[in-house]
């Protein structure tokens, strides 16, 4: 057989290919590099398990919160708040309980920080046995973090952010992302006008597919609309909109976003991109499965999403429910559940994404 017989390809297409192959190479060195930061918030865990983190920036500090106790639904589970002053983490302390005026004690989750244009830096959770039967705290600080007020509970109805951030909008009203789980899982937004003082129900979201929904996140576009997405029972992440300031929303939705029944959180960023922290995977036969990766997703429209990093991929791990924000100087501050033993710290520069 001569030479001339073998196959030769065509020196454009391996051209292109060697292209191709150097350009991927590329983003994947240019995303590993976007990672600026990774550490945990305390030297050694404060308490046995630690979940649900919660982060917000105040004039002089991150301040971030989660729960931490035994185990979710001990009675002896509070809230624990710790401060970044100068580059470190303060020691974490409790500040706030489910101890009730009987002597009861109850346990707490999911806290939410938020600070409103005008302050005070507001701290949401829940108290309660159990999901299907908590309802809404509140209490305030008006020196970033460093003492609270007395709690209070919220209205009837009114639940607070169940997870993840509220938005405050141009005209000074606050949409909260909210939900409940007593009996079907179904979302439901929560406005106040008066910063927070007094609550009202958007109407509610309609849902024709029946998709099983909580958490949501709030996703800012262009011309004030908003975008709600988060956790389902149905293996991938729900979508809604609205064009009112939360008022009204459009019919619930699937995105093509794997979600094994693990919370998320997104951020609009400054540059017009969406990012969003998640699990990139479906459940199995166990709710809690699906959790042994984390990784970023960015998107122009809130439809279409691509994955941009891996944070985690550990096999039979728990990776879960994280909060993220963008700062001021354009850095992404994430935390997560570190298998529910810690709570995990890291800083992205989305530039690199």
């Amino acid at each position: 057989m001569k030479k001339s017989d073998f196959y030769r390809p065509d020196r454009r297409v391996v051209r292109w290919g060697f292209l191709l192959l150097a350009f991927s190479v590329f983003r994947l060195h240019a995303a590993s590099n976007a990672v600026q930061l990774r550490e945990f918030i305390a030297a050694l865990p404060t308490t046995p398990q630690s979940h649900a983190a919660t982060i917000v920036q105040t004039p002089d500090a991150l301040v971030a919160a989660w729960f931490g106790g035994r185990h979710e639904r001990d009675p002896g589970v509070g809230i624990w708040l710790s401060r970044k002053l100068a580059g470190q983490w303060t020691p974490p302390v409790e500040v706030a309980n489910g101890v009730q005026a009987s002597g009861e004690r109850l346990p707490c989750w999911n806290p939410v920080l938020f600070l409103p244009r005008h302050g005070p830096l507001m701290l949401f959770y829940k108290v309660g046995p159990d999901p299907q039967h908590w309802w809404g705290m509140l209490k305030t600080s008006t020196d970033q973090g460093v003492h609270w007020s007395d709690a209070r509970r919220l209205a009837d109805g009114v639940l607070g952010p169940i997870k993840n951030k509220p938005v405050q909008l141009a005209d000074g009203s606050i949409v909260s992302p909210s939900s409940r789980e007593d009996g079907s899982w179904r979302i439901q937004f929560e406005r106040s006008i008066d910063g927070g003082e007094q609550w009202t129900l958007a109407s509610a979201v309609p849902n024709p597919e029946h998709i099983e929904a909580i958490q949501p996140s709030l996703l800012r576009w262009s011309g004030e609309q908003l975008q709600a997405i988060g956790r389902t029972r149905q293996n991938r992440v729900f979508s809604t909109w609205s064009s009112d300031g939360g008022r009204h929303w459009s019919a619930l939705h699937l995105l093509e976003l794997a979600n094994p029944n693990s919370g998320i959180d997104a951020v609009s960023l400054a540059d017009g991109r969406a990012l969003l922290v998640y699990n990139p995977t479906d459940h199995g036969k166990d709710w809690w499965d699906g959790r042994g990766q984390l990784a970023l997703a960015l998107s122009r429209d809130g439809e279409h999403w691509a994955r941009a990093l891996t944070l985690e991929n550990e096999r039979g791990a728990e990776f879960s429910y994280p909060a993220v924000i963008q700062t001021r100087d354009g850095l992404v501050h994430i935390l997560y559940t570190w298998k529910r033993q810690r709570i995990r710290y890291v800083v992205i520069d989305p530039a690199r994404l």
